[in-house]
C-alpha cells in the first residue's frame, strides 16, 4: 500500500507583513525549529482526521488533479497529521498543514503542482473553501522553504493571483530571535476580516500603509543583500510601527515589541496572532532580551532558518 510523508516549516515575517494581500510585498522566512507533518496513503475509504482544514484540502486536490486531466482522483485516502507549530500565534500553522497535505497527495497520486502555483492553491483551501482571511505571503515562504521576498503587484505577465518570488540565501540574515506570549493567542483571521473591508471600501490610510509596506520590503532586500543590518533593523520596525497606526493591536503584543526595543533589538509581528521576530546584537543582547520577555511570560528561541547541513 502506497504511503507519503510530507512536512512544512512555520513561517515569520521580517518586513512588509500585512500587505501581501493588498498588492504590497513582504519579506518573510521558515522557522525550521518548527513544522506540520502529513502522512497519506491508499485506503479502501477515506479515513481524514476530523479536521476542516485537511477535507477542505483534499476536495481542492481533488477538484485541481481533475482539472489537469487526470481520472483516478477518486482513490480513496487516508490521512494523518501533526504540527509542532505554536497554535494562533502568527507563525502559520494552519498553512503548514494544507502545504503538507497538497504536497504529500501530489507525490501519492502523480499530479504535479507547480512551485508557483502551489501558494495559491493552499490559499484557495482556506479563503475559498473555509471562507478564512488569509494571504499568499505564508504558502510562499513554506512552499519555497527559505528566505523569500515577495512582490504582488499586480503584473499582467503573470496569472492573476500570483506574486513575484524570489528566494534569497538565509545566510544573509543576521542573528534573529523569535517571541510569543502562549497565553495571548488570536486568530488571525480577526485581523485579516477587519483590514480587507476597510481595504476594499478604500480607506486612504489603510492603502497608504500598504503601499508603504511594499517598499519597506524592497529596500530590505536590498539591505540583505548589502549588508545593512542596521538599516534592516530600522525597517522591522517600521513595519511594526505601520501596522499599529492602522490597526488595534493587543496591549500584551504590544508590550512585546516594547521589550524588546528596550533591550535594542529590533521587533515585528510574524503574522497576525502576535508572535514577533527581529534582531539583535548577539549574546550579550539576546540574554537580557531573553531575560525580559521571559519575565513576562514569553517564550523566546533562537530561530533556525537555514537547512542543516548534511553529515
Amino acid at each position: 500500500m502506497a504511503e507519503v510523508h510530507a512536512i512544512a516549516h512555520a513561517r515569520a515575517a521580517l518586513v512588509g507583513n500585512p500587505s501581501d494581500g493588498y498588492h504590497g510585498a513582504t519579506l518573510a522566512t521558515v522557522l525550521r525549529n518548527f513544522a506540520a507533518e502529513a502522512t497519506v496513503r491508499d485506503a479502501p475509504v477515506d479515513d481524514l482526521p476530523d479536521i476542516d482544514l485537511v477535507e477542505a484540502t483534499v476536495r481542492r486536490f481533488r477538484r485541481f488533479a481533475v482539472m489537469r486531466g487526470h481520472t483516478d482522483t477518486d482513490r480513496q485516502v487516508g490521512i494523518t497529521v501533526s504540527s509542532t507549530i505554536p497554535e494562533r500565534v502568527g507563525l502559520a500553522g494552519s498553512s503548514a498543514i494544507v502545504v503538507a497535505v497538497l504536497r504529500a497527495l501530489s507525490e501519492l497520486f502523480d499530479v504535479p503542482i507547480p512551485s508557483q502555483e502551489l501558494p495559491s492553491l493552499a490559499l484557495a483551501v482556506e479563503v475559498e473553501e473555509l471562507g478564512i482571511m488569509a494571504g499568499l505571503q505564508d504558502r510562499v515562504a513554506q512552499v519555497y522553504d527559505t528566505l523569500v521576498l515577495m512582490d504582488f503587484r499586480p503584473d499582467e505577465k503573470r496569472p492573476a493571483g500570483q506574486g513575484a518570488y524570489e528566494p534569497l540565501d538565509p545566510a544573509l540574515l543576521p542573528p534573529l530571535y523569535v517571541a510569543w506570549r502562549p497565553d495571548a493567542a488570536e486568530p488571525s483571521q480577526i485581523v485579516h476580516r477587519d483590514l480587507r473591508e476597510r481595504f476594499d471600501r478604500g480607506e486612504l490610510r489603510v492603502h497608504i500603509a500598504m503601499a508603504e509596506l511594499r517598499e519597506l520590503a524592497l529596500m530590505a532586500r536590498k539591505a540583505l543583500l548589502g549588508g545593512d543590518i542596521d538599516l534592516l533593523g530600522n525597517l522591522i520596525n517600521r513595519s511594526v510601527d505601520i501596522r499599529s497606526a492602522i490597526l488595534d493591536l493587543k496591549p500584551e503584543h504590544w508590550r512585546m515589541v516594547q521589550l524588546a526595543r528596550d533591550c535594542g533589538a529590533s521587533a515585528n509581528y510574524t503574522g497576525s496572532g502576535g508572535a514577533i521576530i527581529g534582531t539583535h546584537a548577539g549574546p550579550d543582547m539576546l540574554a537580557e532580551l531573553r531575560e525580559a520577555l521571559e519575565a513576562d511570560g514569553c517564550e523566546v528561541i533562537e530561530p533556525a532558518v537555514a537547512p542543516a547541513q548534511s553529515v
